[in-house]
């Protein structure tokens, strides 16, 4: 079993500098390789892989998206099991045999996901959505789960991921033209397939952003974009909104526990924020594209559509 971990990058030196060095003892193992797409970096990340000998793939910055570039890195891969990590998730000694360790011991199981812990730095609402989102137990999700998970079956993500290569290749790759979501297209395809969904709780990377609000209006624009051009996700797999109400009783709940119920005006104000940049983004036809561009997080992607 050979394991490829895939890794986009773009102007990461100071996640990279953390990362590479937990990474380092698979690049001498024959049983990995590393796919390193890079989308033409200004700073030294190119001067720091170069340390680690790794092969770097370079793309322009405007040709980067979720989906293709993703799909180059599977199709450059040698390895029967892909990992996917984004530059700024940071692994742990053991992150990778934990996350490959379901695909490796059960025919079913055609992607794995790991655990986010928030950074030291972590506000209060990037904390709150990994603990909500990254729970301590592991799970897996089969298509009979969606009458009860709803949206939240096929919630999976490409900060750390596994998949088994025939598999992504079965269902027919990641979309190649995405503004995000391009994880959850492939979990909505592989448990149509029959396949399951292995959340390892013990596959542990350290991620979290502390969004400002206007950034959480981005990316929550993006989102509707995404679903509304995606329509299928949501007819087959519930509606999104139902989640959402779920994850703000959560979020105000959370506040009490932490003795933070003085959060409680901004925890509103901030999830209206983010249901306005989701309806917006699933009204998107409505609306220029220039315009799109100055409200999404993923401004490149408009010049690509």
């Amino acid at each position: 079993m050979k394991v490829s971990v895939i890794i986009p990058t773009y102007n990461g030196e100071k996640y990279l500098k953390h990362s590479l060095p937990i990474l380092e003892k698979y690049m001498i193992d024959k049983d990995y390789d590393f796919v390193i797409i890079d989308s033409s970096s200004t700073d030294k990340t190119k001067e720091l892989l170069r340390k680690y000998d790794l092969n770097i793939i370079t793309i322009s910055k405007k040709s980067f998206n979720h989906g293709s570039t993703r799909n180059l890195g599977a199709k450059l891969a040698k390895g029967n099991i892909l990992v996917f990590l984004t530059q700024d998730a940071i692994p742990t000694s053991n992150s990778i045999e934990n996350i490959i360790k379901p695909l490796i011991e059960s025919r079913e199981v055609g992607l794995a996901y790991g655990r986010q812990i928030p950074h030291k730095d972590a506000n209060f609402y990037s904390a709150f959505a990994r603990y909500f989102n990254y729970p301590n137990e592991n799970s897996l999700k089969s298509i009979k789960d969606v009458p009860y998970l709803g949206i939240k079956s096929i919630f999976v993500s490409n900060s750390f991921a596994a998949y088994k290569k025939d598999v992504l290749f079965e269902i027919g790759g990641f979309p190649s033209n995405v503004i995000l979501g391009e994880d959850t297209y492939v979990a909505a395809k592989i448990l149509k397939k029959g396949y399951k969904i292995s959340y390892v709780a013990d596959a542990i990377v350290y991620h979290s952003h502390n969004y400002s609000i206007w950034q959480e209006f981005k990316r929550y624009f993006d989102t509707g974009v995404f679903h509304n051009r995606e329509k299928w996700l949501l007819n087959e797999f519930a509606k999104a909104e139902r989640e959402g109400i779920r994850y703000v009783k959560s979020e105000i709940a959370y506040a009490f526990k932490q003795k933070k119920s003085y959060l409680l005006p901004n925890i509103i104000f901030r999830n209206g924020v983010r249901f306005l940049g989701y309806k917006l983004g699933r009204m998107e036809n409505y609306i220029p594209n220039f315009l799109k561009s100055k409200l999404s997080m993923h401004k490149d992607y408009w010049n690509q559509t």
